[in-house]
């Protein structure tokens, strides 16, 4: 039986026998002044047991005359409501809160007394910043909607939560700016989200596989942030940012494949210099993809183009190599991948001792026995340097992945198989859709007008609208316009 009875006998035993292998439940009967019987339900661990003794029992013991309806309790908790059946129940106990059954009435008094164990607010790991805010979310959905909060105190935030998983009861939170963002994107990411029906969604990449528009694709197609001033950032641009309990981490969407490459320190230097950076990381992501290809190319099939000397310091590099340039440069990747992998295993101090003393040592051994040259190791060294400048992680990590087809097609057919690997992706980038945004826009297709924040990042004056590429339905961001129009010039 679902239902709660008045009977506080028989809640009592309702009680024991659902939760009866879960000793860490606390049911405390207790009287009020009157005398009437009282259970007070909660998990030790989960809840503020000041709040429960201060806020809750001791009024209730000491001042409580009869209840006769649970809405007249004298209750000091923040926010309390009322359920009538044992599956409320039980899912409030396990979010944290507390319930009160007073024998006569047939109904629980949830409370708002969650406690839990959580870790402090600190800077993100994997987005640090130079000059910007070093606050990061944590692993609870309420803090880092708080923290959203305070860089964005306006009625126009709304959020809207949804609760998903059938063992697992995750919550999370759609957050956009009603005044900013286009109706029709919120409604999408809404019906996906419906639609979602799993067991539980513990983490942001689970969340995202059920989110994207081309699950085989390796480009990311929404962006994780760290960061409360980053999906700030991406609110007012009229994008949507999704809050999941138990994750340190945002997912905000659509994004572009440009999106990947700007930083919140970007905005925080001066413009000169934030466009120097800029233009650093896309000349860093042809170098992830392209350098050992080209190498391999150049060594198997052009080392006609090659200056002779430069043929002849390569030559004499190589004449102890017995592997093929593919080979050669296979073996250092897989042997950098497995460093940079056991880095981030490994704790902090003994990871960068790893990380460095392991290629530092490797790279040298293998150059010494005659298994690699001298060029491949730099070639190997620029390519994992530059993976390193690409700010998103998501993003590196696919770019590093693509390599790899670009290795094997430079091997087979030289510049021509690089040409076709790059007009294949280019292709796939094109043709790629998030949320009905073109993953490609404002390069393709071509929007002139958004390349003020592109490759380089002109002065924050000059940027007086959104990008078009989130369709924002408030496209202006200075000056007048504020009712929601999308007129204006000045792009």
């Amino acid at each position: 039986m679902n239902d709660l009875s008045t009977s506080l006998a028989d809640n009592l035993e309702t009680a024991q026998h659902l939760f009866r292998q879960s000793p860490d439940l606390v049911i405390r009967p207790f009287q009020l002044k009157s005398g009437q019987r009282a259970l007070l339900l909660y998990f030790e661990g989960l809840v503020d047991k000041l709040s429960i003794t201060h806020d809750v029992l001791r009024p209730l013991i000491t001042e409580t005359e009869t209840i006769n309806e649970l809405s007249n309790a004298p209750i000091t908790v923040g926010r309390v409501h009322t359920v009538s059946d044992w599956p409320q129940i039980e899912m409030s106990l396990y979010t944290g809160k507390s319930a009160l059954i007073v024998d006569g009435i047939a109904e629980a008094l949830i409370m708002y007394t969650q406690g839990w164990p959580q870790r402090a607010i600190s800077e993100p790991q994997t987005e640090s910043t130079i000059k910007g805010a070093h606050q990061g979310f944590v692993e609870t959905g309420e803090q880092n909607i708080a923290l959203i909060r305070r860089y964005l105190p306006s009625h126009e935030l709304k959020l809207n939560p949804f609760i998903i998983g059938k063992r697992v009861r995750s919550t999370i939170t759609l957050l956009y700016l009603s005044d900013i963002v286009q109706p029709d994107l919120v409604s999408e990411m809404e019906r996906r989200l419906q639609s979602i029906d799993v067991d539980a969604v513990l983490s942001t990449g689970e969340l995202t596989e059920y989110l994207d528009d081309h699950p085989f694709n390796l480009l990311p197609q929404f962006q994780t942030t760290e960061r409360p001033d980053a999906a700030v950032a991406h609110l007012l641009q009229g994008r949507i940012a999704l809050v999941i309990d138990h994750s340190p981490s945002v997912l905000v969407g659509p994004v572009t494949f440009v999106s990947f490459f700007q930083a919140v320190d970007d905005y925080s230097h001066r413009w000169l210099v934030a466009s120097f950076l800029r233009a650093l990381r896309f000349v860093a992501l042809l170098i992830t993809i392209f350098l050992p290809a080209f190498y391999i190319s150049l060594i198997a099939f052009h080392f006609e183009v090659l200056p002779f000397k430069l043929l002849l310091s390569i030559g004499e590099s190589r004449a102890r190599v017995p592997f093929p340039p593919i080979i050669e440069a296979f073996l250092m990747e897989i042997s950098i991948e497995m460093l940079r992998e056991a880095g981030l295993r490994l704790p902090g101090p003994v990871g960068q001792t790893i990380g460095v003393v392991g290629g530092i040592v490797i790279g040298q051994a293998a150059v010494q026995a005659g298994i690699v040259s001298n060029i491949m190791v730099i070639i190997v060294a620029l390519t994992a340097i530059s993976s390193f400048i690409i700010p998103d992680y998501d993003m590196a990590s696919s770019l590093r992945l693509i390599r790899f087809p670009f290795m094997i097609a430079a091997s087979l057919f030289g510049l021509i198989g690089i040409v076709i690997g790059m007009l294949l992706l280019v292709g796939v980038i094109m043709s790629m859709r998030t949320l009905n945004i073109p993953y490609g826009i404002p390069v393709a297709p071509i929007d002139i007008r958004d390349w003020k924040d592109i490759f380089v990042r002109l002065p924050l004056f000059m940027l007086k609208l959104r990008p078009r590429s989130t369709n924002a339905s408030q496209l202006r961001r200075q000056g007048r316009n504020r009712s929601g129009g999308r007129g204006g010039n000045g792009a």
